[in-house]
């Protein structure tokens, strides 16, 4: 597993808490920060996903 879709994973997560905290208490920019979080961790997630696959058809005969 690629180390990008593990960091992606955690910002996913960490970003959906912040953007369910900054929801709870009223804060925009948190909850904002949070959205911003979350998409950036898919991303990272999806780019290691695609390492990942690219490994493993380098590895195939």
């Amino acid at each position: 597993m690629d180390k990008n879709r593990v960091a992606g994973s955690i910002k996913e997560i960490k970003g959906a808490a912040k953007e369910a905290v900054g929801k709870a208490i009223g804060d925009a920019k948190l909850q904002n920060d949070g959205k911003t979080d979350k998409a950036v961790g898919k991303i990272q997630n999806a780019v290691g996903g695609l390492n990942d696959a690219v490994r493993d058809a380098v590895k195939k005969p």
